[in-house]
């Protein structure tokens, strides 16, 4: 089988329909809408939520809850990512992170947690560990700071 010899399967592209093209094709005048009425108009019909005049299930339910829009998010990465990256001896902040290209956006700061093992004596300076990270940065011969 060549390139130009590569055809769509069989019933696969079905030709579109013309609709308001003539009383000659089928489909005049109306389009296939009728006359008149909600369902004829541009952008006529019922929403997806509509339940024949019933109280929607999202005004039936009741709110709860709050989210605090304040709240600061932080970029997490693991320990074993900054052992994957860097070499013994390096300097890790969150502008180096940038550059490496381990994160896009640093948000409100960078969090790094303990999952994966690091056996690299990195310092690392972020706004937030895990305990669990300060500890395995620590046994790796590392130091931690908090900025």
């Amino acid at each position: 089988m060549k390139l130009h010899e590569l055809r769509p399967a069989e019933g696969s592209k079905a030709v579109p329909v013309r609709k308001g093209r003539g009383p000659g094709s089928g489909l005049g005048k109306t389009s296939g809408r009728g006359h008149k009425g909600q369902k004829a108009r541009s952008g006529g019909g019922k929403g997806p939520y509509f339940e024949g005049g019933q109280t929607p299930l999202q005004r039936r339910l009741p709110k709860r809850g709050f989210t605090n829009i304040f709240k600061p998010k932080y970029v997490e990465i693991n320990v074993c990512q900054l052992n994957e990256r860097f070499e013994a001896g390096t300097v890790v902040t969150p502008e180096v992170l940038v550059e490496s290209g381990l994160v896009k956006n640093v948000r409100d700061g960078v969090r790094i947690l303990g999952n994966g093992e690091i056996n690299k004596a990195l310092t690392v300076k972020a706004q937030g560990f895990s305990k669990a990270a300060a500890e395995k940065i620590a046994a790796a011969g590392g130091q931690v700071e908090v900025i």
